[in-house]
């Protein structure tokens, strides 16, 4: 196993070329820190206050916002420290830790998406089962199921970076720690590194993807079986907010993974800020859409708005 000859820190970067410009470009990026905290945070305390909300397409919702809570509070405090105060050092045991849990939430909150796709392939296909299929005890299980998914499969590319030798250059191309740019760094053999994240990227977000499109293809050839109209929009209407953050998700994923693989001539600034965008926006918008479509999430924040909670 080699050894790590190198014990300096890593260096982060924020915008190379706009470093004069960081203190302007923190104030949206604390902008939507604070707005992920407090939609995010607000969802978690409906869902746990409201026993309305106790339902299974809920409880995965939490499972979502508890995500997107972690993965912000993963990355921001490290790019508010770049942009605001310049602090750029970053331990190597600090820097694992945190790609580590950044890529083991994708693949989590990929999981949690295709769970509900789950519950809402359950609920029109069939609603007299739903309760006795979506149990407390099969929840259980589908969340642990999908965070050990998770945090195991990110095990295998993680541990070896503790290892490496680190004699290039010690600067990243983010504000945060990814595995793909640390892994650039070292002065060894990174074949097993490069090619796992890819198998990964299969069998997880493009299977999870295949399987969501599939089910919403049978849901799809339920709801059209059904007479009336106004059942069929209020069944599909239960789908929007859904199928909604499947596509923030998926198109920020997809987005992402184009422009590293073949945006080689596209300038630098665009690869960082769509990195940005993949981390922030999935977690800025889900609190949005479900508070927008979900009628009981609505009448929640209406309570608590007015002091008053539902029992």
């Amino acid at each position: 196993m080699w050894s790590n000859i190198s014990g300096d820190p890593f260096l982060l970067t924020g915008f190379p070329g706009l470093e004069a410009a960081h203190h302007w470009i923190a104030i949206p990026f604390f902008a939507a820190y604070v707005s992920v905290m407090l939609g995010n945070g607000t969802l978690l305390y409906l869902i746990k206050c409201d026993h309305i909300l106790h339902e299974p397409m809920y409880y995965f919702l939490a499972m979502l916002a508890g995500t997107d809570l972690t993965v912000t509070l993963t990355t921001m405090p490290t790019v508010m420290g770049v942009l605001w105060v310049n602090h750029r050092e970053v331990s190597h045991g600090a820097c694992f830790l945190q790609a580590y849990i950044i890529h083991s939430l994708s693949i989590v909150e990929s999981g949690i998406l295709l769970a509900m796709a789950y519950d809402r392939f359950i609920a029109i296909r069939t609603p007299l089962r739903y309760n006795s299929i979506l149990t407390n005890s099969r929840m259980m299980k589908i969340g642990l199921g999908v965070l050990l998914r998770g945090f195991l499969s990110l095990v295998p590319p993680i541990l070896p970076l503790y290892w490496f030798p680190y004699c290039r250059s010690h600067a990243l191309s983010h504000a945060f720690c990814l595995h793909q740019d640390v892994m650039k760094l070292a002065c060894a053999d990174i074949t097993f590194n490069r090619l796992y994240p890819v198998i990964l990227v299969a069998v997880t977000f493009f299977l999870d993807a295949l399987i969501i499109v599939f089910s919403y293809i049978l849901i799809l050839k339920t709801v059209m079986g059904i007479a009336s109209r106004e059942e069929q929009a209020k069944a599909l209407n239960t789908c929007v907010s859904h199928v909604s953050c499947v596509l923030v998700f998926y198109i920020t994923v997809i987005g992402l993974t184009f422009i590293h693989r073949f945006g080689n001539h596209t300038p630098h600034v665009v690869h960082i800020t769509m990195s940005y965008v993949y981390f922030l926006f999935p977690p800025l918008m889900n609190p949005i859409i479900y508070s927008i479509k979900i009628k009981q999430i609505q009448k929640s924040i209406i309570h608590l708005c007015s002091g008053h909670t539902r029992s």
